[in-house]
């Protein structure tokens, strides 16, 4: 017992040793990185985005049959469309508001055609007169995938609370306003 012991502060003491030093710079880090170390070095943040895209995604999805609420922000008790958003990037500390009329203003907008996975999308009210934010969902399709597919609370008569729906051949496509690109 006690030679298991003394490895196991051996084994402590060349870590303590050896890890401050693994985070410091060599000489070699020091100097200008050519374009293959630069599109190495990053190569780790893309894909830490895609992953944190997919994350939300699939957290979204997870959230399916979760009833709509007016107002609703926690899965509990139900959500809206906007409260949803709320509560799916929350979850991964990104801060939206409240409001689908503040959300047309989160990150920066992108072409229909070039949405992505965990893009915010944004239509017009159900009201045929309506030209103001109204609703939104998070983004589930691939770059360039058609359908453009989308999960949101919805507060259909038929079929409310959160779930998949699609753009094209729906009536959101004639309520679509714009995708954001938060991430």
């Amino acid at each position: 017992m006690r030679f298991v012991w003394l490895v196991f502060v051996g084994l402590l003491a060349a870590m303590a040793l050896v890890l401050p030093r693994m985070n410091q710079p060599t000489s070699s880090s020091k100097e200008a990185p050519n374009s293959a170390q630069a599109s190495l070095a990053e190569l780790p943040e893309a894909a830490g985005a895609a992953a944190r895209a997919d994350s939300i995604v699939a957290f979204g999805l997870a959230q399916r049959g979760t009833p709509y609420a007016y107002a609703g922000t926690s899965p509990l008790t139900g959500f809206d469309c906007s409260g949803f958003i709320l509560y799916t990037f929350g979850h991964f500390g990104v801060a939206m508001p409240h409001s689908t009329a503040l959300l047309i203003t989160v990150g920066r907008p992108v072409a229909r055609s070039e949405a992505q996975p965990s893009d915010i999308i944004v239509f017009m009210g159900t009201d045929t007169t309506s030209t103001i934010p109204g609703h939104a969902g998070i983004v589930i399709s691939g770059w360039g995938e058609i359908p453009l597919r989308f999960v949101h609370a919805s507060s259909a008569r038929r079929e409310s609370g959160v779930k998949v729906s699609q753009v094209e051949g729906s009536g959101y496509e004639r309520r679509f306003l714009q995708v954001r690109r938060v991430l």
